[in-house]
């Protein structure tokens, strides 16, 4: 069908054609969806869980479980750009002591790297004898989300203590006394320190070309150091435990430090295929930590995290109504513990659920510190103890309540990535090309076209649709819906003038997609120079956002955004979600952006008999045009004088905070 507009009947005499001009989809209705974007990446994500299980069957036997377990270590060291090669000296020095009712809590500050100052509490069993110390078990208790950090689970560490553990719970950088981003005259971070903090450092991290959890390990690794020290301690029983982020952290300190002899883990487990859909409307704050680049793609999940485990005891806390996939748990814990079984460990795996949210609940930490006590040869038939929890300022470790206030030499981690990058910026940088052409490219340059039947498109298949045009003056606009990976839709515009034959091709895009209403000056100024103009929105954009909001828990301040600011916020929004999503599959974002632009030229060239094209955006695109021009065969950018590409590099040397989410290029600093 053709729609005749004209600068009379367009909108009362605009000059503009009417905003259904543009549209090529009906209006999708408003909430949470499970998007074609979000099925894709799903059924991505499920296909390469397979080929880690097709993998995993090969192990027959023990040896073949240390070998694999050899690889997952590996692929996870290089996920997190290594650890830090020397254990530097920890100057541990203690604040100040409080005296309870069967321990004491000494308020401890220790140094995990050069000026890397950490906040933890450590609660020691008072003797009831003099003279020797008695050697105790001791438990590792990294904090979860909370904003205070290890304040929050003084419950968890004073009910071990009085179990017979010497206990040790830090604050995590970004939380607690450590925050980062600390704002002397209003008192207060200028980002919440759950998980906002986080995605500040981590975003930042993977472009350095590694991962904020490579810091958070690192602390836990010293916090283990620094047991190590106490007379009190018993060397050969140091243990693990922790929920949610704490868990996260747990899990992954014990897979890398085999001296920790059992670990429970609570709130964390679960199979990340099922996280996400999940994550996006139960948990939709960004926590970069939490999504190492490729840690579905190449093989490893939390099923190979606890695989790094084997064969020591490993103890998994669920929750039936947790925004980690409970399916997921159950998933991941029978796939590990038949291996337990196979090879004659049965009883060294086990796993409490309660019917509750997220949450380590009184039940499942009843049952994990009787896991803990069998394995440590402690008395069975404790109780859970009384708690009494102090207040914040009662524990606090410093003198003003941040680290970064007390201590001249303090270093903030954002000093530190760029410190990291500055190391390794001398090693060889792949171009955006080369990573494009990696071994996951799609092989779009090979895939069949057709017209659309009605039938889902093959997997490398494209077929496109007619959606109808419009004709404004001497300008008709065409569209189209170009159908490709089974269920990906691509609403695309071919912007000309009905009388021009001179057909000059231009590929155009703005940060929100395909031309619209605003940008038809922009548009009219390439007519007018005789382009004939394919613009087109990339998946999870435009007219293929999800019409949803995402609520953050963690800020409400969010919930003040109107949408357009919302979708993209770095800190807690869908796109953010998922793009950390394609981190996990091991192609990001970004480079998916490129898939669609080779998508939009290959249909080009085939159906509107297209050539040679060049390609131009707005401001804010103006970075991905240059990746695109660089990257596609035939394509030239038309420059900007007034504008700069973004180099990635820049964006950690400077040290910058917040930045277009869908740029997200891991170890994109060292493309030059």
């Amino acid at each position: 069908m053709v729609v005749v507009w004209t600068a009379v009947n367009a909108l009362g005499g605009s000059t503009t054609p009417p905003p259904e001009a543009f549209s090529v989809l009906p209006l999708a209705p408003s909430g949470p969806q499970i998007t074609p974007y979000l099925e894709y990446q799903t059924e991505l994500a499920w296909r390469e869980d397979e080929e880690r299980m097709k993998v995993w069957s090969g192990i027959r036997t023990e040896q073949d479980l240390l070998r694999v377990q050899n690889e997952i270590r590996q692929k996870l060291l290089t996920m997190l750009g290594g650890l830090p090669t020397t254990r530097t000296p920890l100057h541990p020095h203690v604040t100040g002591r409080i005296a309870m009712d069967g321990f004491h809590i000494e308020k401890l500050i220790f140094e995990s790297l050069p000026g890397v100052y950490v906040t933890a509490l450590l609660y020691v069993p008072d003797e009831h004898n003099s003279g020797e110390h008695t050697k105790h078990p001791a438990v590792l208790v990294p904090a979860g989300h909370a904003e205070n950090g290890k304040t929050h689970y003084q419950a968890l560490c004073q009910r071990l203590v009085l179990r017979g553990y010497v206990v040790i719970s830090w604050d995590p950088v970004g939380q607690g006394e450590r925050s980062q981003f600390w704002d002397v005259k209003a008192g207060k971070s200028r980002y919440n320190r759950i998980c906002a903090e986080h995605a500040v450092l981590g975003n930042l991290a993977y472009l350095a070309g590694t991962n904020l959890a490579r810091w958070e390990i690192w602390d836990g690794l010293r916090a283990f150091d620094y047991l190590l020290t106490r007379p009190e301690v018993d060397p050969q029983s140091i243990n693990i435990t922790g929920t949610s982020g704490g868990g996260f952290q747990a899990m992954h300190i014990a897979a890398l430090e085999p001296r920790i002899k059992i670990a429970a883990i609570s709130c964390y487990i679960t199979s990340l295929p099922m996280r996400m859909h999940n994550r996006i409307f139960k948990d939709p704050d960004s926590d970069p930590e939490q999504d190492l680049y490729g840690m579905i793609s190449n093989g490893v999940d939390n099923a190979g995290l606890m695989l790094l485990m084997y064969p020591r005891p490993v103890f998994v806390a669920a929750a039936t109504l947790d925004f980690f996939p409970i399916e997921g748990t159950h998933k991941t814990f029978r796939e590990i513990s038949k291996m337990y079984s196979r090879f004659g460990h049965a009883d060294r795996i086990a796993m409490a659920e309660g019917y509750h949210g997220h949450q380590y609940s009184d039940e499942n930490q009843e049952a994990a510190f009787e896991f803990l006590d069998h394995f440590n040869q402690l008395p069975r038939g404790h109780a859970l103890g009384a708690a009494n929890d102090l207040d914040e300022k009662a524990v606090q470790c410093t003198r003003t309540g941040q680290v970064m206030l007390d201590f001249e030499d303090a270093r903030s981690l954002m000093d530190v990535i760029r410190d990291y990058y500055s190391e390794h910026r001398t090693r060889s940088a792949p171009s955006v090309r080369y990573l494009y052409y990696g071994s996951n490219y799609p092989g779009i340059a090979t895939w069949k076209i057709s017209e659309y039947d009605g039938m889902a498109p093959a997997e490398r298949e494209i077929a496109w649709e007619s959606a109808g045009s419009s004709l404004f003056e001497d300008i008709s606009i065409d569209r189209y819906v170009v159908r490709h990976s089974r269920n990906l839709v691509m609403p695309l515009l071919h912007i000309h003038r009905t009388a021009d034959q001179r057909h000059r091709w231009l590929l155009w895009f703005s940060k929100d997609g395909k031309a619209g209403v605003n940008d038809w000056p922009e548009i009219m100024k390439y007519l007018d120079a005789g382009f004939d103009i394919v613009t087109f929105d990339f998946r999870g954009l435009g007219e293929t956002r999800m019409p949803y909001k995402a609520v953050s828990e963690d800020d409400p301040s969010f919930a003040q955004l109107d949408f357009d600011r919302a979708y993209v916020n770095p800190l807690s929004s869908v796109l953010a979600d998922y793009v950390y999503n394609s981190l996990l599959t091991g192609r990001p974002y970004f480079l998916q952006m490129i898939e669609d632009a080779e998508i939009a030229v290959r249909f080009s060239r085939l159906k509107l008999h297209a050539s040679y094209f060049s390609v131009a955006s707005d401001e804010e695109g103006f970075t991905l045009a240059n990746a695109i021009a660089g990257t596609l065969p035939a394509i030239k950018q038309i420059p900007r004088p007034d504008t700069q590409i973004m180099k990635w590099s820049d964006l950690v040397i400077q040290r910058r905070e917040q930045w277009p989410i869908q740029y997200l290029l891991p170890g994109g600093a060292y493309i030059h």
